[in-house]
């Protein structure tokens, strides 16, 4: 019974959640699995199959490598195999997405998240494959987490508002732009002492952030030719609807439909004046109405 009701939210959450959710519940899904699999390898003795599935999922260093798994450049950003590797960045995932997602809107968070990841995997290979230090290891070295993706939505949400201020435990409220650089800067110093390709990853993703926006702001939205892509691809594997409804009721339905494409019309132009002007420059009367538009 409590299974099959904390299997219903997840569904639930994980259907009418935001994008921030579904990003999070992929994550938390694939952790577990690997998980799981770890489990039964480590009991039957059978390690070699979870490593072998491991490394095709993983990013590697090693160019040569890539050729041959072009795939891991994707699947790594979503790969977790550290318990609490896993849960700090869904923390950070959840709290500077939701962030985002306030001024933004729900469909720009996932191109950016794939951007991002895809950004620190390009600096992780140029580092590893350039630089002198690095070279030793490019034959052994490989990488997995969502921390490049997640840096990138933090930049993002830090160079929209640098000024948005968020409550952290014994420091009080923090502007984001210096929790951003703080982090940013932790890792780049940490850099000789351990997880090299996942530090530099984080400049990569960071960086792809800020250009996301800036960008944004000149008038381009990577996000688009994504979600076009996406929407092709939903919309077959939508089902068709073989209900009929009367006059009446295509009536209402056809007001509803009014009253919800004209909200929506205003969070786009509210959206668009953010993107181009900051969150500041909005109205009261602007402001109001994008918080109570989020709450339905």
């Amino acid at each position: 019974m409590l299974t099959g009701s904390i299997t219903n939210d997840i569904k639930h959450q994980f259907r009418y959640g935001n994008m921030v959710m579904k990003l999070i519940f992929v994550n938390a899904g694939v952790f577990l699995f690997f998980g799981i699999l770890y489990l039964i390898s480590f009991v039957f003795q059978t390690n070699s199959f979870y490593n072998l599935l491991l490394s095709k999922l993983e990013m590697p260093a090693s160019l040569g490598v890539l050729l041959y798994q072009p795939w891991s450049a994707f699947t790594y950003m979503f790969l977790h195999t550290a318990f609490f590797h896993a849960v700090f960045n869904m923390l950070w995932l959840y709290w500077f997405g939701e962030i985002f997602v306030l001024y933004l809107g729900d469909k720009k968070i996932l191109p950016l998240y794939i951007l991002g990841g895809i950004a620190g995997a390009v600096t992780y290979l140029l580092a590893y494959n350039l630089l002198l230090v690095f070279k030793p290891q490019v034959d052994v070295s490989m990488m997995l987490g969502a921390s490049a993706s997640i840096f990138a939505i933090v930049f993002a949400a830090a160079t929209l508002n640098p000024d948005y201020e968020i409550r952290l435990m014994f420091l009080g409220s923090i502007k984001i732009k210096y929790v951003a650089a703080v982090s940013l800067l932790l890792g780049v110093i940490n850099i000789p002492y351990g997880n090299a390709g996942g530090y530099i990853a984080h400049v990569g993703g960071a960086l792809s952030g800020y250009i996301y926006i800036k960008v944004l702001q000149g008038g381009f939205d990577f996000a688009s030719p994504f979600n076009k892509v996406f929407d092709v691809v939903a919309n077959l594997f939508k089902p068709k609807s073989n209900i009929k409804v009367t006059y009446k009721s295509e009536m209402r339905k056809s007001e509803t439909t009014s009253r919800t494409k004209t909200e929506q019309q205003g969070v786009d132009e509210i959206l668009d004046k953010i993107a181009r002007s900051g969150y500041d420059s909005l109205t009261k009367e602007e402001k109001d109405f994008l918080f109570n538009y989020s709450k339905k």
